[in-house]
């Protein structure tokens, strides 16, 4: 015996006029111009030139933003140097939202006359140029000036040794406070004669921290010969030339030359 088909019922009929209309919308929106990406909403760039991420974005300009895959093109954004973090997100009709976390700088390294953002793993991550928003938010920085020849090399994307960047920020955060000094404040260099040297501005005084390793004259050196600077400058300041700091308790100190009294015109 044969079972009679019970055909097409309305209900079955609505189901699949329902899902062919359903693909269809898909399909049409996935495929539509109204919905390709042709701007970038760009957030959290300080630091970041918004040129350089429209360049990583240049690949999938025009696409059809629901097709874009986001994860692929925040590992892109990513490869920036400045970039610590960065999230991508759709935004209808036709932009993109890049949020970007960018890494956080403690000093300013000078050579020359290039100055590079560093982060707390010594990465030299940004230039800093003649943008006025960048120069303001990296005012509040301490400034360490590197004289070096082989600094010469430096540029994004490098990094500073670790004995470097140690010693430079432990120095680089003294105020004159800390060392007895009367004066406005403190700069540090870094050079291949003297190691590092803080000299207290306007021209004073200059003392030699000398030159740091890993194992055998550690950054650990510089709070007791941040000690031994303090006990020296109390009470000669004024006189006090150069001063080299050999250790924690061994130091020198050279005296400005006294002026020679001018001549007595004669009657």
């Amino acid at each position: 015996m044969r079972r009679a088909s019970a055909g097409l019922s309305p209900v079955r009929a609505g189901a699949i006029l329902v899902m062919l209309l359903s693909a269809g919308a898909v399909y049409g929106v996935a495929n539509a111009s109204a919905f390709s990406f042709g701007h970038v909403v760009l957030e959290g760039a300080a630091f970041t030139d918004p040129a350089d991420v429209h360049r990583a974005l240049e690949g999938v300009q025009g696409e059809n933003l629901f097709g874009l895959r986001t994860g692929l093109i925040e590992a892109g954004l990513a490869d920036l140097p400045t970039v610590q973090g960065v999230d991508v997100a759709v935004s209808l009709p036709e932009s993109l939202v890049v949020r970007l976390e960018e890494r956080t700088p403690i000093l300013v390294w000078r050579v020359g006359a290039r100055r590079y953002l560093v982060d707390a793993d010594g990465r030299l991550f940004a230039r800093l140029g003649e943008d006025a928003a960048q120069a303001a938010d990296a005012a509040a920085l301490p400034v360490v000036e590197d004289r070096r020849a082989t600094s010469a090399g430096l540029s994004v994307g490098g990094k500073l040794e670790a004995v470097d960047l140690d010693a430079a920020t432990r120095l680089a955060s003294l105020k004159p406070a800390d060392v007895g000094s009367e004066a406005k404040s403190l700069s540090v260099i870094v050079g291949d004669a003297n190691g590092f040297t803080v000299r207290a501005r306007p021209d004073s005084w200059s003392a030699v921290f000398g030159f740091y390793t890993l194992s055998l004259r550690t950054p650990e050196l510089i709070p007791g010969q941040v000690r031994l600077l303090r006990s020296l400058l109390i009470g000669r300041e004024p006189q006090l030339d150069k001063i080299i700091l050999a250790s924690e308790t061994d130091g020198t100190y050279t005296v400005k030359p006294t002026p020679r009294p001018s001549t007595t015109p004669a009657p």
